[in-house]
């Protein structure tokens, strides 16, 4: 696998950073492309802003107080409660839906998920099993907080949190194992640790980023961000507690990758907020849990 190579450069008050990731193409084969994501603050955005009105029309949308608590990167930690509008409104048990397990086995017939979340799985495992990693298991998934009370009990704070402030209560993480050794030794947990950002998900709690996370090293624990956050993430060495701490200071980030560009955007909320944005794109809204939303528009 090609090394990625990152270069990042001071130009007056612009910081301009490099990325380069590989991904299977359409036949199969290993392929290159090169990823430059530009990092600018609120000068940038309004630039980037008055360059596309003078291409397109804009269009406003308006941001309600909920949508902060909703959406791929909400933050639920310690201090970061689920509210009922994060939880995922597409949960489904597995069992039930075969087209949905492609490539892994269930540890039990009761593990939930977010059904877009568990496409976006099963494309990973199909990747996995053409690279002959193969003893995927996916032992817990979306939980009641009823489910999260007793595993918080058996397990302790250093390995679970209390119920309403896990992420397992989203429906975006699940804990994934493999039916021949433990995770941290499995070809099944190497391969995850390389590839599962080029699919939208991110190792949630990393062995350097315990104090930062609060919870002890899990390497079977993943959580979906969805890309391109899970390529600036993993590219950056950061987790989901310090990227979204990295777009609040930094306001816009732009990136290109494959052909496809993306501006990310935060915004700190406001009441009877509204966003004007170019007409005719596509755009995701996602909010950080706590006081703000975050765009990302596809352009």
């Amino acid at each position: 696998m090609k090394k990625w190579v990152f270069l990042f450069v001071i130009v007056a008050l612009l910081g301009y950073e490099a990325l380069q990731r590989t991904r299977e193409n359409a036949n199969g084969s290993p392929g290159n492309a090169e990823i430059p994501v530009q990092v600018s603050g609120d000068a940038s955005r309004q630039r980037s802003e008055g360059k596309q009105g003078e291409s397109s029309k804009q269009v406003t949308i308006s941001v309600a107080k909920d949508q902060v608590y909703k959406g791929k990167l909400v933050l639920v930690n310690k201090k970061n409660a689920v509210r009922s509008e994060g939880e995922q409104t597409d949960i489904v048990r597995l069992y039930e839906h075969k087209d949905l397990i492609r490539g892994f086995a269930l540890l039990d017939n009761t593990i939930r998920l977010s059904r877009e979340v568990a496409k976006e799985f099963g494309e990973m495992m199909e990747a996995a099993n053409k690279d002959g990693v193969n003893h995927f298991m996916i032992s817990s998934g979306y939980r009641e907080e009823k489910e999260q009370d007793k595993l918080f009990r058996e397990m302790g704070s250093d390995y679970a949190l209390p119920a309403g402030y896990s992420e397992h209560n989203l429906g975006l993480s699940l804990d994934i194992g493999s039916t021949q050794k433990e995770m941290n030794q499995a070809p099944e947990g190497k391969w995850l640790l390389k590839e599962a950002w080029k699919y939208g998900f991110i190792l949630r709690y990393p062995k350097d980023k315990t104090t930062i996370t609060g919870i002890q090293y899990e390497p079977w624990h993943f959580r979906y961000v969805g890309m391109p956050h899970s390529a600036i993430m993993k590219e950056n060495n950061m987790t989901l507690e310090e990227y979204l701490d990295y777009l609040k200071e930094q306001k816009t980030i732009t990136a290109h990758t494959e052909g496809n560009t993306y501006e990310i955007r935060y915004y700190p909320y406001s009441k009877n907020m509204k966003i004007t944005i170019p007409a005719n794109r596509r755009y995701d809204i996602t909010g950080n849990n706590s006081d703000g939303v975050i765009l990302t528009l596809y352009l």
